[in-house]
């Protein structure tokens, strides 16, 4: 199963990362772990971006990391909001850095880094409001 892919401190890791990426933002960072992809990576991550309700923040600022571990398939996926504003090559920039640390095995380590990089330009384009809401869940979300 996905939610047995990492370890208690892995997770915990990650979920780190994201409150860390988002003290100093108003966009929302989420990861979501499946074991497989039956289909094409940013098909499969576009239907957890919608079903997460990701498209329903204020400023259409969420990120969404997936990671289908078994198939070694992973998407960066950022809704309009972040994609107007963020350079072309950005998220395949920060694909390629968490590249470097999923090749060494290091699967927890790559996402925090990818999460912390998109939060840094997320701190760009949306600074964080002193009437920020935590929109969305900062927990990972597993499939089958």
């Amino acid at each position: 199963m996905a939610k047995d892919f990492f370890s208690d401190a892995e997770r915990q890791q990650i979920v780190d990362a994201i409150k860390a990426a988002e003290l100093d933002t108003s966009g929302e960072i989420r990861v979501h772990l499946d074991k497989t992809c039956p289909e094409d990576v940013l098909d499969r991550a576009a239907y957890w971006f919608e079903k997460l309700q990701m498209h329903k923040t204020e400023q259409r600022n969420g990120v969404l990391f997936y990671l289908a571990h078994e198939d070694h398939k992973f998407a960066v996926l950022g809704d309009a909001g972040i994609n107007q504003k963020v350079p072309d090559d950005f998220w395949n920039s920060i694909k390629d850095q968490m590249i470097a640390d999923f090749k060494e095995g290091e699967f927890a380590k790559g996402l925090a880094n990818g999460i912390i990089e998109s939060g840094k330009q997320l701190k760009v384009h949306f600074p964080y409001q002193s009437d920020d809401v935590n929109e969305l869940s900062d927990d990972i979300s597993f499939g089958s």
